[in-house]
């Protein structure tokens, strides 16, 4: 008793909804104070009072002072995403969609500010860049609309509340214990990324130029890991309330989905955004081919009848 107790005070004061809610606000107001300072930082610039160097359009450029407001929502859609953990595995799925979108979105204003407007568009690295990054932003925009469809339509099926069985209950208390123990490791692993940033950013002259993919592996790289471990977890844990074949292909599939999104991380240029997009797509041909599966399901129970 006193353990249930203590579990549901700290639940409620980590992924409550009135906690969600502040916490929207809290990241708003951040955000744009965040954009304001950046602002600031490149107006310095400009004027000589701070010396960030002319060799980047991070803080010359105020376009690219969007990137830091984009920063700050990706880290309410990570809460977003620890938030969803315990009440549905596809739409927690379909936050990590989300997150990998948001982040070519913010790369694509940070490569905005760099644009050389030229009429040898696809031989300039920047722009090509540029180019890939838009049609891939919308490709997933897409791929994450069919997803959540596809969900719906299931979610839309009639449930009975009775035929909850105890081992899906422990199993979705297992799933709020997982997203309680994620919220230290992000909000570590996020003041550690913000650290080296800071470090790299302003101290050390031999990394003071960072690219849009050295900015991403600092926190992603390793948040993308611990969701893999994360989504193993569940997996393991999974078989202890069904052993349906359709169920465990397709956990299975969205694990092999944030693997290849991980990867994309570690690869430059283009082939890192087909990946993501071919992670991405894999992930809702998954879904897509477990509902047909639940489908045979339910016309095999109506036949025996």
């Amino acid at each position: 008793m006193k353990n249930e107790i203590f579990f549901n005070f700290f639940y409620s004061r980590l992924l409550s909804e009135k906690v969600r809610l502040k916490g929207e606000v809290v990241i708003i107001a951040i955000a744009i104070i965040g954009f304001i300072v950046h602002l600031l930082l490149i107006a310095l610039n400009d004027l000589g009072l701070l010396n960030f160097g002319s060799e980047s359009s991070f803080f010359s450029n105020p376009i690219a002072a969007v990137y830091t407001p984009f920063s700050f929502i990706l880290i309410y859609e990570v809460y977003l995403l620890v938030y969803y953990l315990p009440q549905s595995t596809t739409f927690y799925i379909g936050k990590q969609y989300e997150i990998i979108t948001l982040v070519l979105i913010r790369n694509v204003f940070k490569d905005l500010a760099g644009l050389e407007f030229t009429t040898d568009w696809f031989n300039v690295v920047g722009d090509l860049k540029f180019s890939y990054d838009l049609a891939a932003t919308l490709l997933l925009f897409f791929l994450i609309y069919l997803f959540y469809r596809l969900n719906e339509k299931r979610c839309a099926e009639p449930h009975n509340n009775k035929l909850v069985s105890s081992e899906m209950q422990r199993f979705i208390k297992l799933k709020k214990i997982i997203a309680m123990f994620l919220i230290p490791v992000f909000i570590f692993l996020a003041f550690l990324g913000f650290g080296k940033w800071v470090y790299n950013s302003f101290f050390s002259i031999s990394q003071m130029i960072y690219s849009a993919k050295d900015i991403n592996m600092i926190f992603f790289d390793d948040f993308f890991t611990v969701l893999i471990l994360t989504d193993v977890l569940l997996l393991l844990f999974s078989f202890l309330n069904t052993d349906k074949f359709s169920r465990v292909i397709r956990n299975s599939g969205f694990i092999i989905s944030t693997i290849l999104i991980k990867l994309s991380f570690g690869i430059d240029g283009i082939l890192s955004v087909i990946l993501i997009v071919f992670a991405v797509l894999f992930g809702v041909v998954i879904l897509a081919i477990h509902n047909l599966y639940d489908k045979i399901g339910l016309q095999d129970k109506v036949s025996d009848l």
